[in-house]
C-alpha cells in the first residue's frame, strides 16, 4: 500500500472507530433491559412504529408520482421546487415544529384542524411525514433517471400505453430505489424529537420517551430504551444495506 493511500486508510478506521465504539459500548452495557416490558415503552414503541408506518405509506403515494415528474421532465421553477422539497432536511427540527404549529393556528380555516393535530396521534404522523419525504422523494427520483428512457419508449411503440409501460415497466425497475426511500423515510421519522416536542408530546414516542427518562431518571433509566431503538435502527438499515448490494449487482 502506497503511504498516500495509507494515510487516507487511517482517516477511515479512525471516523469508523468514532461511530463504531460508542454504539458498541452501548449494546455491551444495555443496562436492565426488563425495563423494555414496561408498558409505557411498549405503548411509546408501537406509537412510534405506527405512525412511522402511515406517515411513510402517505409518503410513499406522494413520492412516486413527484419523483417521476421530476426525472422525467424539466420545467420553469423546478430547482426552486427541488430546493423547496429538501428543506426539510436543512431546517432545524425544533423549527420545524414551530412552522407547523404556526401554520396551522395562524390561518383561521384551517385553525380546527389543530385539535385533530396538536397532542394527537396525526400530529406524530404530520412531523413524521414533513421529515421524511424528502428522502422518499429524492431516493425515486434518482432510481427514474437510473432507467433508459428509450426502454419506456420501446415499450410504447410496442402497443402499451403511457400508464401500462409506468406499472409495468418503469416501476418494477426501480424497485430497490423504492424500498430505500421507504426505509430512509420511515427511519429520518422515528428519530424525530424536537418537533414531536412542540406538536405532539402525547402520546408519547420512544424518543420523547427516552428524553423525558433521562431527564427525570438519569443515564441508566433511558440506556435499555435506547438500545431498543438501535436494535430498530440496525435492522432498517441492514434492509437498506442489503438491497443497495442487490442494486449495485444488477447494475454490474
Amino acid at each position: 500500500m502506497e503511504k498516500f493511500d495509507a494515510v487516507m486508510s487511517v482517516f477511515l478506521v479512525m471516523i469508523f472507530l468514532f461511530i463504531f465504539l460508542p454504539i458498541i459500548y452501548m449494546l455491551s452495557n444495555p443496562g436492565d433491559l426488563s425495563l423494555l416490558l414496561d408498558k409505557e415503552v411498549i405503548d411509546a414503541f408501537k406509537t412510534t412504529l405506527l405512525a412511522g408506518a402511515v406517515a411513510t405509506l402517505i409518503a410513499l403515494i406522494f413520492g412516486i408520482p413527484t419523483g417521476y415528474i421530476l426525472a422525467r421532465y424539466d420545467f420553469k421553477f423546478k430547482s426552486f421546487l427541488e430546493a423547496v422539497l429538501d428543506l426539510p432536511m436543512a431546517i432545524p427540527h425544533s423549527v420545524i415544529g414551530i412552522i407547523i404549529l404556526s401554520f396551522i393556528y395562524g390561518i383561521d380555516i384551517i385553525k380546527f384542524i389543530g385539535r385533530y393535530i396538536v397532542d394527537n396521534f396525526w400530529g406524530i404522523v404530520v412531523v413524521y411525514l414533513f421529515v421524511g419525504i424528502p428522502f422518499m422523494i429524492n431516493s425515486i427520483r434518482d432510481g427514474f433517471l437510473s432507467v433508459d428512457e428509450e426502454i419506456e419508449y420501446v415499450s410504447r411503440t410496442l402497443g402499451a400505453s403511457k400508464i401500462r409501460t409506468f406499472f409495468e415497466i418503469s416501476l418494477p425497475l426501480i424497485k430497490n430505489n423504492i424500498i430505500s426511500g421507504v426505509i430512509l423515510s420511515f427511519a429520518r421519522g422515528i428519530s424525530e424529537v424536537g418537533a414531536i416536542l412542540i406538536i405532539a408530546y402525547y402520546p408519547k414516542t420512544v424518543p420523547v420517551l427516552i428524553l423525558e427518562r433521562f431527564m427525570s431518571f438519569g443515564l441508566d433509566a433511558s440506556k435499555p430504551i435506547s438500545v431498543g431503538m438501535i436494535l430498530v435502527s440496525i435492522a432498517l438499515f441492514a434492509v437498506l444495506r442489503t438491497f443497495g448490494n442487490i442494486k449495485r449487482g444488477n447494475n454490474a
